[in-house]
Parts: C-alpha cells; structure tokens; sequence
C-alpha cells in the first residue's frame, strides 16, 4: 500500500509541473498532411464548439427544409439528399421526412423523392408502407416518368402483404401507353416473382402479352423477366420469334445481349443441326469425272433432301450479323457464341475478326474474349490463324492476359507457322515474369508433341535452357523434357546423361524428382551412371523432399531390380532410411517395396512379378490444352469462364434428330392486319407477307427509335442471301429461304425486265440467254438485289446497241416516254436500304455502296433508283471496261504439261460467276499427236478466304486442238497466287494464278463533283502519291487514258481540266473505291495520286503504274 500511494504521488508530482511548464504557450500539432472538408469549415469558424453542433445538426436543417411551403427550399433539400446518396453517403433517416414529399404538385420534386424512394424503400419497409395509397394514385399520373417511377418504388417494398397490389399494378402497367411504362413493368415481373414465386401463372401471362409488344424499348426487358421466370416455356416464344429477330437491331445494347442468348436455346431446339451439311459436303465433294448428268443431278439432289436449312434459322444468322459491329463488347461476344453453337463451320468464322477487335478493349474484356477464343482454336484453328500475330504478347499485358495468349498462340501453332512462334517463344523464356516464363516451356513441350517435325529443335532448345541461372527455368524445362522423353528415348540417351551430371545444382524439388525418375525409367540405357546417382542422392536422402525420397526409393527398387550386384547394398542402405523416416508415405513405400523386391517367406505371388511392375512400359503423357473440356459450357457464360457449372446456367440443349414443326412460328394475316389498322396514323400495307419487316418498321415508340427500325436486319438479309447463293452454286443446293422471294420483289425483278427488253429489243440470241442466266443465279437475293441485277443486265446487253450502231441516249429516251408514267406511280423504294453493312471489313466505311447500273441511266431506272440515294451519297456508277488487255501469262508449259500447253488472261467481263469474282480465261492446247481426255480443275490449295469457281471439265480435246474456257477467282483484294492442279485423265500438273492488281478492279465512273468529295474523305494515310516524268509525246489525253486503262481496269471520269485526268473503280471483293488521279506539271513531269482505303492495293497500283506512263 505504501508503495501504491509513493507511485501516485510522483505520478501527481510530474503532471503538475508538466501543467506548469505548459502554461501560456499554443501548440499546433498536426496529424494528417490534409484537412477534410469539414474540418477545413470547422477551422475557418471562430467557435468549434457552435461549428461543430452544426455540423452534427445538418441534417436537421435539410428536414427543416423539406417541410418548407416552399417548394425552391424543397427541390434544394432534394437536391443535396439525391448528392449525398451520389457520393455514398448514408440519408436513411431523412426518409420520413422525404416520403411527405411523395404527394408534391411540383413535377421535379416529385422525381427527386422517387429517385431517393427507390433507394431506400427496401430498407425502410413499414414507413413506405404508409405512403402505399399515394403510390397507388401515382399509377395513375398523367407524366409516364412518374407512372414508372411509383411502380418502380411499389415493387421494391419487399413486403408479401403487398403482393396482390404490386400484381394489380403490375398488369395496369403491362397495358399502359407508354412503352417505359411498360419497360418498368417487366422489370418488376422480376422482383414479385422473387419476393413470391405461387405468382408464377399470372405473371406467364403479363410476360406472353408484353412479348406481342412491338416497342424495341420493351422488348430487352420483357426477355429478361422471360429468362427468370419461365426459361422453359419455349411455346411463348414461337409467335413472336421473326419478330424479335427484326427487331434486334434496334433493341438497347444489353437488351440485346439477353435477346441473342434466348434465341441461341430456343434455335438448339428448333432447328436441325447444321453441322452435318459440313460432313455430307465433304462426303460428295470427290466428283467422279465419268460419272453421267443425270447421276450428278442424283447426288445433289440426295444431297438436298439430307439438310436443308430452315429460313428462320436463316434468318436469326441474317438479323444478328450487323450486331457485330456494335460498340459493346457483350454484344458482340453474345454474337459471336451464337455463330458458333447455330451457324454452319464454314460461316462461323466471320465472328474471329470482331473478337480481335475486342482485344484492343481493357484487359477485363480481354480476358473473357481470349479465354473465348482459347476454346474455339482448339476445335477449329482455321478461324484465328490469319490473325496469329495479334496474339503476340506485349510487355504491357499483365500475367493472365500473357498466358492466355500463350495457350492460343499454341493451339494455332502448325508446320507453316512453327518457326515464326518457337521465334517468339525464345523471347518469352527470358521474360522477368517467372510464371509466364514456366508457362512458355509447357507451351514449346506441347508444339513438340503436337509437330513431329520440330519435336527435336524444340527438345535442344530445353536442353540448351537447362543451364540458365533461373531455377523456375531450369525446373519447367526438366520436368518437359522428361514427358518428351518418354515419347522416343531410345534416341536420347546423351540428353538423360546430361540431366544427371544437372543432378548437383539443381535444387527445385519437381526437376530432382523429374530427372531420378528419368534415370530409373532408363536405367538400362545409363548402366555406369545411374547406380553412382544413386550413390549420392543416398547421402543426401535425409535432407531431400519427400517427392525426391519417393523418386529416390524407386530408382533404388528399380536398379535392384536390374543391376543388384552394384547396388544391392546402396538400396538396403536406403530402405532404412526410409524406413524410420518421419512421413509415413516414405515409410509405407519403404514396406511395400522391400516386400517386393526383397524376396522372403513372407513374400506374397507378386514378389514373382516385381520387375514387371517397376519396369512396366509407360505411356507417353499427353500434352494437352486446359481448355480443352471447357466447350461443353455456353461460349461466353460465366460457368465457362469458371470452368465450373454456376447457380442459373441454362444448359444448351442437343440439336433434334427431326425438326419440330415450323408452322407454329407463322402469325395469322388476319391478326398482323387487325394489329396494323389499329394504329393511329399509320397507312396499311399493301403485302401482308412483309408483316415481320413491318413489324419492326413501325413502331409506337418516341420518334426517336423509329427512325430506322429495321434498316440493318433488311440491308443485312440481303447481302446475306447474295453471298449465300454464290455460295450453294457450287454445292448444288439452297435453302428454301433462298427458293422464295416476296410478292414486291417479284413485281420489281418483272419490271426492271420489261425495261430491259424495251431497251435491247434489237440483241442477238446469245446475249440474252447470257444475262437470264445471270439473272436467275441472283434471282435468291432480296427486291433491291434484284433491282440492281436487272440493272446490270440492261448495262450488258446495251453493249451490243452500241457494236451495232445505235445510240444509247435516243434509245434510253424513247424507253422513258414509255415507262415515264408508270415510274412516276411506282412507290420510291425507302431510304433504308442503303444502309449496308459491310460485314467483310470492320473498319468504317467512308465511301457510299456503288450501284451496278449502266454507265448512263434512262430517266425511267433514275426514277426507279432515286429513292435508293442518301441525301449525302454520291452517284457511283459501274461503267464497262474501257480495255481489255491482250497479254496472255503462261499456265503450263507443253514440256511440264506433257504436251498440255495452258495460258490465261483476264477478260474483265463483270458478273459471270457473281460480283466478287475476278473472270479469268483459260485457253488450253493439245500439242500431241494423241487425244487428251477430261482436262478439269482439281485440288486447289487457296489461301484462307479466296474462293474458287471452276471451269467444265473439258471431256476430249483433239490433236492440236486448242479450246478456251472461264473460271472465276475470288483473289480477296490481294495479289496472293491461287495454286490448283490442272488434271487429265492420267496426270496431273501444279499450276498457280496470280493477278496484276489493276485486275481486282471494277470501273465506276462518276460526276467530276462526286470524284473531288470522295477524294476529300481519302486523304491522309489513304492517299499515296509519286512524281513521275512523262515523255512530251506521251502528255496527250488519248495516250494517258489508253496506257492507265490497259495497266488497270479502271473507269474514266470527265475532267473539266485538260491538265488532270482522273479514273476511278471499286476494289472486286470488299467494294472500296479507287481513284485514280493523273495531273501534268511544268518541266515534263506528272502527279500520280491514288486515293483508296485500301492502302496496300493502292500503292501496288501505284508502283505498276508509274513505269506505264513514265515509259517512252
């Protein structure tokens, strides 16, 4: 005690004199390097303690505020309430205060107390309870933001009491005027179906009448309520599915993402797969030459009847392929996962150049897609391989984005682009991220396994690595070449001698146990060395790991096994050790194998059989990708992304062994036009088979998302269909929606026919058979297609008027008196279908569609195709080919052909085999004195996307005869050779075709007006230019025209200038123009400018044509 009362006593006694040494004097002591707001405001005041009473009393001046007769006062309070809820802070307890508000007059007030109900109604139950009868009164308000605003606070009361009159509410709004309204309603269908899921029923009857909803702004969400509530019920979705596939395109982005995936299950079970066609096209691809026409027209025919895709089918790819140009990654990657579960293999690939385009998003993105596309490489390489080097890895990607890339560059690894990738490879094993780098050694171990021919470079370049200074180097490369090892040891023995002299410095457990396990597996092939292994890792085996003691014990049994006279002792030594050894692994596998190896009286029958056991042949491992069991999830899903099966996924469904009937898609005209007069303002349509274009035409919406409703889906179909027809016309089938054209597009092909035959009354025979041919083959293409056909039939056919003397402007005017009134009464085709994408090109597209008209329009067709200009477009018209160029190239020599000689030229004939079609013409001749019998095209080798239309095989050509024929080449707007084989009855022979680039071109011509505004949005990096020196002789109009024009198929365009000359055409397959200009200067020299977004035919073209003009 006295001790006690001592310490207090000089604890008093300091903290008196410490007071006296404090007083008077100010001390500032600062504990923060910043002040907060508050406390800024509290150090500015001259009383903290009044500031500070303030500041906890905040609040109550804002609650003074809200029961303000002011309504200024109150939308301020509102104001700063609605602020701090933005910034995060908690205003629950001003929710008595603000609910009184909810039955303001003031509009703003009104949707500043909803916004702050929605948040905090949940939380604050019973007192948004007493409001419930003004919420009520508020479904009712005359402003639809409000209406949707209380039905939104109604169903965040998660209150049960409530649910009849959240489920009265719920079906008034289902009705409402206001497609927002009804938005909000499907959204709530969400929530009391949660809060209460025995409301199952009725709300399946909100969401069928909602899905018959033509509003795009209702759509997305009624889906969504669709996919929580009743996912199964596919019924309710048969009537409205043409519907929701047109209006797609003009459906909110997230809308659209819920959209695709509902139509990705609903397609799995109403349609037949169209996988199999891939495998029947394969099966009969192999034509018998000898075989009859009528055994042709045999296999196509089976080949028809085996799979026939379904025009709905047809037309969800047709509607979803323009979404791949959106902004937003989800819809694209949800796109992209439908193309691959829906569309046939040799379609799905227009998806890979979208998703690399997402790879230039935030690595978040990144991330998704390229696991996405690591799933789609390993079943189908083809798709990404032209975009290999997008896949290379930046020093900027961190660690999970590299190693993706890594597996995806492995999966496309092949003979051709090998080397390329063990290039960059060797790189990536340096890299300071010792996780990528481990990750590199599995990945060359994998390209070793997979390619054979590279199995040896790949395996001296892990042993090359087994010296680096880094041990996680070191170790991944030993554990890799021992799985590669074991696929042909008998031809590596040095390399395992090499790996045990490593044993002494390697100190990575993994690459010890590696290397002792390679050397017991092989003992027999390392006899002096393995027992001296054994030897030393004896002396170190207390200190070792207990995977290296297991490998240790095992090289042991297996060295007793085989070589017992040198190391019968060093294993007993071992198998004490192991068996007193502290983990009971080690101590269990030191018993088993002593009374396996060691025989005794105690030995059981498998002590017979031990060198069996231990020297069993093994199977070589196998190397495979981590993505390899991840496709039986939904591409872009979040089980997929997991790896793992997540709480809601909804399993795709097997494609049906018979397709369910396709008639309970089919909507009643009678219906479609009750629904049509019911709208106010709207004029009737005089095609009810439109309806589902229609539909999504004419909308209630605001003005805003009706504009163009529809545009995309109608341009797409139509683009879709003429790549589709090209395509079957080699396959010799079609699907029905291609067979089946509508009644308006009927009536215009009709017309634009009669037109024709007005204008070209006087052609021979031939022609005309010529151009029906071409029009029946683009005969499955959509109205618009249609109309351009005949266009471009009138366009060849007037050629012959021109040979035969006539005019073409007195005949086109003789045709517009005729047609002039009936032009005049034809209704203008709608401004949205130019809206076409070009799907083939991703980048923007700055220059307008050309229109395949002739070269100068009757008054009667700029009747028909004014309608089709935008306001902002130009006039681009395709003209026929100025020259045609007389040099021929050599196919085949006689010598290599045997006496089969072949050369080629390029015709420039537009439109023989379809618009992307580069005509090419194949003079072949008989230098022999004997018959050559079928001369045909046989296996092409093409790079990926260049398509090839062959030419008839040639059944008998005679002794120095010679016969020409034409095939057609989709070169891609590239100069990359086409390689194929020219065959005969007994040979066949390597030929290839590469293309002058002025052949990829199709002459347009154009106004002087039109060419100058093209070429102002070609500038930059579009334009390439060159001074080049022009001979005086040369500088005349006629000779510059003649020289430019032989070089390159290009159209003239008139020039009000003598000095500049200008030509102009549109690349063959992506449609790009190409202007050409050519302006003389002082002093014999000239400008060559070529404008075009494609810069790499343009200054291919530009390095051709310099010497042609340059030239004496």
């Amino acid at each position: 005690m006295e001790q006690n009362s001592t310490m207090l006593g000089k604890i008093i006694e300091v903290s008196c004199s410490i007071k006296s040494a404090l007083k008077g004097k100010n001390f500032d002591v600062t504990l923060k390097p910043y002040l907060t707001v508050e406390e800024k405001r509290l150090a500015a005041a001259g009383d903290p303690c009044r500031c500070m009473k303030q500041y906890f009393t905040s609040n109550e001046d804002l609650k003074q505020m809200l029961e303000s007769s002011k309504d200024s006062a109150k939308l301020d309070a509102m104001k700063r309430i609605v602020g701090m809820i933005a910034k995060g802070k908690n205003a629950s307890e001003l929710f008595p205060a603000v609910v009184k508000n909810v039955a303001s007059k003031n509009i703003e007030i009104k949707k500043l107390v909803y916004v702050y109900l929605m948040r905090y109604a949940e939380e604050q139950q019973d007192l948004a309870l007493l409001s419930i009868s003004t919420f009520q009164r508020a479904l009712k308000d005359p402003n639809q933001l409000i209406r949707a605003s209380a039905l939104r606070v109604l169903s965040s009361i998660r209150v049960p009491i409530i649910v009849p009159i959240m489920m009265l509410a719920i079906k008034e709004a289902s009705s409402d005027l206001s497609p927002y309204v009804r938005k909000n309603a499907a959204h709530a269908i969400q929530k009391l179906y949660s809060l209460d899921p025995e409301q199952k029923e009725m709300l399946i009857e909100v969401i069928e009448k909602l899905l018959k909803d033509r509003s795009t702004l209702v759509a997305g969400s009624v889906v969504m309520a669709f996919e929580e509530v009743c996912p199964d019920r596919i019924d309710l979705i048969h009537k409205n599915y043409r519907k929701l596939c047109n209006l797609l395109v003009d459906v909110e982005e997230w809308g659209q993402v819920v959209i695709i995936h509902m139509l990705t299950r609903y397609a799995r079970t109403q349609f037949l797969s169209p996988w199999k066609v891939d495998e029947v096209v394969d099966e009969y691809s192999e034509s018998n030459f000898y075989e009859s026409d009528e055994e042709q027209k045999e296999k196509d025919q089976k080949l028809k009847t085996i799979y026939t895709m379904d025009p709905d089918h047809r037309l969800l790819l047709r509607n979803t392929k323009p979404l791949l140009q959106s902004r937003n990654a989800a819809v694209v990657m949800a796109v992209a996962q439908l193309y691959w579960h829906l569309a046939p293999k040799s379609e799905a690939g227009i998806v890979s150049k979208s998703l690399v385009r997402l790879l230039r998003s935030n690595r978040e993105v990144q991330y998704i897609v390229l696991q996405n596309i690591a799933t789609m490489s390993i079943q189908r390489k083809g798709m990404f391989e032209p975009y290999l080097k997008s896949f290379y890895v930046r020093s900027t990607d961190p660690t999970m984005i590299k190693t993706l890339k890594l597996e995806i560059m492995t999966n496309l690894a092949n003979e051709a682009n090998i080397s390329t990738l063990l290039r960059e490879f060797q790189t990536y094993v340096k890299s300071q991220d010792k996780q990528f780098a481990a990750a590199t050694i599995q990945a060359i171990g994998r390209c070793a396994t997979n390619i054979t021919e590279v199995t040896d470079t790949c395996l001296n370049g892990l042993v090359c690595l087994l010296s680096n200074r880094d041990e996680i180097v070191v170790a991944e490369s030993v554990v890799v070449i021992k799985k590669l090892l074991q696929t042909q040891p008998a031809h590596h023995g040095e390399i395992i001698k090499h790996m045990a002299k490593l044993l002494d410095n390697i100190t990575v457990p993994v690459a010890r146990a590696s290397i002792l396990w390679l050397i017991g597996e092989y003992c027999e092939r390392v006899p002096k060395i393995a027992p001296d292994v054994l030897r030393k890792t004896a002396k170190s085996f207390t200190n070792e790991d207990d995977l290296v003691k297991l490998q240790i014990l095992n090289l042991g049994a297996k060295l007793y096994l085989t070589n017992s006279k040198q190391t019968k002792l060093l294993t007993q030594y071992v198998l004490n050790l192991g068996k007193y050894d502290q983990s009971y692994d080690i101590r269990d596998r030191t018993r088993f194998i002593r009374q396996l190896i060691v025989p005794n009286e105690k030995s059981g029958a498998l002590s017979k059989y031990a060198k069996k056991i231990f020297l069993a042949q093994k199977p070589a491992p196998l190397l495979e990708s981590p993505f390899k069991d991840r496709d039986h999830f939904q591409l872009g899903t979040l089980s997929h992304t997991l790896n793992s099966r997540a709480t809601g996924y909804l399993e795709l469904s097997d494609w049906p062994e018979v397709a369910p009937d396709p008639s309970v898609r089919n909507v009643d005209v009678a219906e479609s036009a009750k629904e049509w007069t019911g709208i106010p303002g709207k004029p009737k349509k005089e095609k009810p088979t439109e309806k589902f274009y229609s539909e999504s035409e004419e909308e209630e919406d605001d003005s805003a998302s009706t504009s163009s409703s529809g545009s995309g889906s109608a341009s797409e179909s139509e683009k879709e269909d003429e790549d589709e027809g090209s395509t079957d016309e080699s396959s010799g089938s079609s699907s029905p929606s291609e067979e089946s054209t509508d009644s308006e597009s009927d009536s215009k092909e009709s017309a634009a026919k009669k037109r024709c035959r007005a204008v070209n009354e006087s052609d021979s025979q031939d022609i005309k058979k010529k151009a029906e041919g071409i029009s029946i083959k683009r005969s499955t293409s959509s109205s618009s297609d249609t109309e351009y056909t005949s266009s471009d039939e009138c366009s060849s056919d007037s050629k012959s008027d021109s040979e035969s003397g006539k005019s073409r402007n007195a005949t086109s005017n003789k045709v517009s008196k005729k047609e002039e009134k009936p032009a005049q009464d034809r209704k203008t085709p709608k401004t949205q279908d130019m809206f076409l994408l070009d799907l083939d090109d991703f980048c923007p597209v700055t220059t307008p569609v050309a229109v395949p008209t002739a070269a100068v329009l009757s008054p009667s067709l700029a009747a028909d195709l004014e309608g089709l200009s935008l306001s902002s477009s130009s006039v681009i018209d395709v003209t026929m080919q100025v020259s045609v160029p007389t040099k021929t190239h050599e196919l085949l020599h006689r010598m290599s052909g045997k006496g089969l000689a072949a050369h080629y030229h390029f015709s420039r004939q537009p439109g023989i085999f379809g618009d992307r079609m580069v005509p090419v013409q194949v003079t072949v001749t008989n230098t022999t004195d004997q018959k050559i019998e079928n001369i045909h095209i046989g296996e092409k080798k093409l790079p990926p996307g260049m398509r090839m239309h062959e030419f008839n095989p040639i059944e008998c050509l005679e002794p120095g005869g010679s016969i020409t024929a034409t095939m057609g080449i989709d070169f891609c707007d590239s100069t990359q050779t086409a390689s194929f084989q020219l065959c005969t009855k007994d040979d066949h022979f390597s030929v290839n075709i590469q293309p002058p680039v002025g052949e990829l071109l199709l002459p347009v011509t154009m106004s002087e007006k039109d060419f100058k505004k093209e070429q102002g949005m070609l500038t930059g990096m579009n334009e390439t230019s060159t001074t080049i020196a022009v001979a005086p002789q040369n500088s005349t109009r006629l000779v510059i025209i003649e020289r430019v024009v032989k070089a390159a198929n290009l159209g003239v365009v008139p020039s009000g200038q003598d000095n500049i000359h200008r030509f102009a055409a549109k690349t063959m397959h992506s449609g790009s123009l190409m202007l050409v200009t050519v302006e003389l200067k002082e002093s014999s020299t000239a400008q060559l400018i070529i404008n075009t977004e494609k810069t790499v035919i343009g200054s291919v073209l530009l390095r051709e044509l310099k010497p042609v003009l340059s030239q004496g």
